[in-house]
């Protein structure tokens, strides 16, 4: 027989290995609070009208089979809930720095515990402001930190090299994590920005950055040193998580094409790699992450097959550790892009049907369309969930 002494390293390496198992499938639901977009439904709504939609919001998911929220707390540097080191969102009262009236994020978590919901709070680790000409609270990180301010056309972002910008972030998920008993963190799709008009491919603003970083001997060329910061900020996030609250859940949701041409005959206008700088396979790899969340917003087949998609994320391939991958899916656009209802009931029954599954389940962006139950999607949800 074992000794005590040798039992219980053993029996401490299965409990770290038990909580590292997938739990239950996960099907879930973005709630942005950006630009108003789910809630608040807009800015100024009073404490009880804002509370009165975050148990709609809450029961409908509950009443569609979902078992998880994916709510929006950090949406430009600010907080939906009481922070220590930011400010509220401007999206609550049309101010940034006003006070609610209440917690939203406390009114999340209660509406989760009696509806059966698990909250997730979802961050953007970078986005300062979306319109960088509105006035910012005093204790904005734009403010305390505004050396690490660039603009990029009408937008403010925290650049991802400087060392302050990721311990701000990391000390906003201590703080969150040691007084919210929130299920789990999420990031999305926004690491370095996109390109576009006010941002040429490949000239975000950090010369001087990037100067002094090989001035002190650094050697990688710039795209390495950008994913680098990155990834730098992805690991210690893990390692925050765990030293916080051990057990919640850390996941991604990148864009959904790794790069043009992955796999073979995807094509693709941005390259996530090359363009925004993130390498989510490294990622999985390296164990940083409990799941990740591709955004396959497009219909199955064509140059962007949703089960094309899935398969290279779930392949060993791209995922030798099996890491769970739950895509989140645009039911948005059975009104944008005008698709039928059995779309999305194709793709639900493709992600159960493609494997290696470990948890699996999905993530619907967003809640707007299942609230309104737009082309009786509410049962085509809950049906999937059976």
């Amino acid at each position: 027989m074992l000794s005590l002494s040798r039992l219980l390293p053993l029996l401490l390496t299965a409990l770290v290995l038990c909580a590292r198992l997938p739990a239950e499938e996960l099907r879930a639901a973005w709630v942005a609070s950006v630009v108003n977009l789910n809630f608040p439904s807009k800015a100024g709504l009073s404490p009880a009208e804002q509370q009165a939609e975050i148990e709609r919001i809450v029961s409908t998911a509950a009443s569609r089979g979902l078992n998880a929220l994916m709510v929006q707390v950090r949406p430009e540097g600010d907080a939906l809930y009481q922070s220590r080191y930011e400010p509220w969102s401007r999206y609550l009262t049309g101010t940034q720095g006003a006070a609610p009236g209440y917690d939203p994020l406390a009114a999340f978590l209660a509406a989760g515990r009696r509806h059966g919901i698990a909250i997730h709070a979802w961050l953007n680790p970078y986005r300062g402001a979306l319109n960088g000409s509105l006035p910012r609270a005093g204790n904005h990180p734009t403010q305390r930190i505004s050396g690490a301010v660039r603009r990029v056309g009408s937008k403010v972002w925290l650049d991802p090299s400087d060392t302050a910008v990721r311990g701000q972030v990391l000390r906003v998920v201590q703080d969150l994590l040691s007084r919210y008993d929130v299920a789990g963190i999420v990031l999305d799709d926004y690491f370095y920005p996109y390109p576009g008009s006010g941002l040429p491919r490949g000239t975000f603003p950090d010369d001087a950055n990037y100067a002094a970083y090989r001035a002190a001997g650094g050697e990688m060329e710039r795209g390495d040193w950008r994913r680098a910061n990155v990834n730098a900020l992805i690991r210690d996030l893990r390692q925050t998580i765990n030293a916080t609250r051990p057990g919640v859940r850390f996941g991604v949701s990148p864009f959904g094409i790794y790069r043009p041409g992955v796999p073979a005959g995807v094509e693709a206008g941005v390259d996530m790699y090359g363009d925004i700088y993130a390498d989510p396979v490294r990622w999985m790899r390296e164990g940083w992450i409990d799941y990740l969340s591709p955004q396959l917003y497009w219909a199955d087949g064509g140059k962007q097959s949703y089960s094309a998609l899935l398969r290279w994320w779930r392949s060993s391939e791209a995922n030798p550790r099996g890491v769970p991958i739950i895509p989140s899916l645009a039911i948005d656009r059975l009104a944008s892009h005008r698709w039928p209802a059995d779309e999305i009931a194709r793709q639900l029954s493709l992600e159960k049907s493609i494997g290696p599954r470990r948890g699996g389940g999905f993530i619907l962006w967003s809640i707007g369309p299942l609230l309104r139950d737009l082309k009786g999607v509410g049962s085509i949800v809950r049906s999937a969930g059976r």
